[in-house]
Parts: C-alpha cells; structure tokens; sequence
C-alpha cells in the first residue's frame, strides 16, 4: 500500500524517517499494516484528507518535545554528530505498548520516576521509542518496570534491551541494529524482556533462506518433525535451560514422563537434547519450524 500511495503522494514518507523539527508539516495515518506514515499537508487537499482518512486511521502527534539532552542524541544517532559529552558507557533499550494504551507523557513520567532522574527517551511512534540507559553501574530490571507499569497502570509493557556500547561512533549503527532487531524477535518470542543476546539465534535463522530452514528441520528433527506434542515438549525443556524439574512443572507431567519424552525424541531423531551443544542445533531447528 505504501508504494502505490507514493506513487500518487511523493511527499509520503515514514514516521522514523522524517527529521524532528518537519514533523509538523505533515499529516499522519497509520496503515492496516501498522506503519505510520505521513504526507505533506501542502499536498493534501481537503478532500483528499477526508478520503484517506476514511481508509487509513489519522494520527495526531503527540510525544512529548526533546530535551536538549534527547536532541544530542538524536543528532548522535541521525546526523553523525557526535557532539554529545556524556558517558561513553551507554545502551539503547527499545520499548512498546498498545497503541492508545496509555499517554506519552504519561509513560515518560513514570519511567524517570522509577528511574529517579530525568532518562533520555527518542519516541519512534506515540507507543513506541528507545530508552537510552547511560549507568552500566546500576543494576536495572525491566522485569521489575514491566511488573510496576501492569499494577500500578495497568499498562502491558515489552522490552527490547541492547548491549552497553562505550563510543559514541558506534550509536548510529547500534540504534539501526536495536530496532531490526527488536523487529525479528517480535516475531519469534512473546516474551516481555528479550535482550540482543538472546535474539541473535532469532536474528540468525531470520537471515537464513527457506531452503536453508528445510535443511536444518530435516537435518535435525528428521521424523519428528510432525509430531507438535513431542516438539513442545522438547522447546520447553530447552528454554527451561534443560532442566528436568522445572520441565515437567511447566509442563505438568511427572518426571518419568518427561523422560520418557525425550528418550522417544533420541530414538526418532538420534540427537540427545539433553546435551547442551545437541539442545542448541535442536533450538535452531526449532527456530526454523516457525
């Protein structure tokens, strides 16, 4: 759909693509696609806004304005300035919420509250945006926000967190990095924090052609490929860091069953998902299915 609008508006440009201080001379929409996308109101007439606007959903802007501090970055990140004079030791952390869940500034008040200072914040949408946590020193769960946003706000919250950077020559490169890969891992995991760490498996097999994802099933589930009870099972027991205890809780089988289940994924397939170099091309494989 955005392809065949910019054919008719040239002016269409995405919302993370538009420069900071141009963002008012365009109106907004978001696609069934959920992309936010803007065209210069000088374009528009009115009746083609009112016809947009009944096949697209119209977006008032309303994040809160940059501090100085945001803009720095925004230019460190965007204009290859590296001007910004505060530690070198920092890392983006990306966040979302349902659209319409809860107030921008609202958000924004709350986490500096938790935080107990003023943290830097570049909003990508009105529900989206990445943190910048500059304090390698101080210990932060997400967790712990995420728990404190639900209770207080009832505000569901997921968190993308990146590695700690420490030149500020790496920041345009690792802010592209943090949004394609909080991207990837949306769409393989549902957890509520996912670090970069966790993700490269995702980011992998993402990079991988079908055929390469067909070799690793066949290579490695071979005939248990078809069977999804045993192939949860087996995922569950590896993201429960291959302990049985804690699998069979999850799972609510008593230990013997669960032995037996992996005793019958050895016999279908020869791999042993109990060692941790086998559980980790089998997680792969896994990966691959989805």
């Amino acid at each position: 759909m955005i392809e065949q609008l910019r054919k008719i508006f040239s002016s269409l440009i995405l919302y993370q693509d538009a420069a900071e201080d141009e963002k008012e001379k365009y109106q907004w929409f978001w696609t069934a696609e959920n992309n936010l996308i803007g065209i210069a109101e000088q374009e528009l007439t009115a009746k083609e806004s009112q016809l947009l606007g009944s096949v697209l959903i119209p977006h008032t802007l309303s994040v809160p304005a940059m501090t100085l501090e945001e803009e720095s970055w925004y230019n460190c990140i965007h204009c290859d300035n590296t001007s910004h004079a505060t530690s070198l030791t920092y890392r983006f952390i990306h966040f979302s919420f349902k659209r319409e869940q809860m107030d921008p500034s609202s958000f924004k008040e709350a986490l500096n509250e938790f935080f107990g200072k003023l943290v830097p914040v570049l909003w990508e949408n009105d529900h989206e945006g990445v943190i910048i946590e500059e304090n390698e020193d101080e210990f932060i769960s997400y967790e712990v926000i995420i728990d404190i946003f639900m209770s207080d706000l009832s505000v569901n919250i997921h968190f993308f967190v990146g590695p700690f950077m420490h030149s500020l020559g790496e920041a345009a490169k690792g802010y592209q990095m943090l949004l394609t890969g909080t991207h990837i891992a949306r769409k393989y995991s549902e957890k509520a924090v996912i670090t970069y760490i966790e993700a490269i498996p995702y980011i992998l097999i993402d990079q991988s052609s079908d055929d390469i994802h067909a070799d690793y099933v066949h290579a490695v589930l071979a005939d248990a490929a078809g069977d999804d009870d045993l192939l949860t099972t087996i995922e569950t027991f590896i993201t429960c860091n291959l302990n049985v205890s804690v699998t069979a809780k999850e799972l609510y089988l008593h230990r013997n069953s669960l032995q037996y289940r992996l005793e019958k994924f050895k016999d279908k397939t020869g791999v042993d998902v109990r060692d941790f170099r086998q559980a980790v091309s089998v997680y792969i494989a896994l990966l691959s299915l989805q």
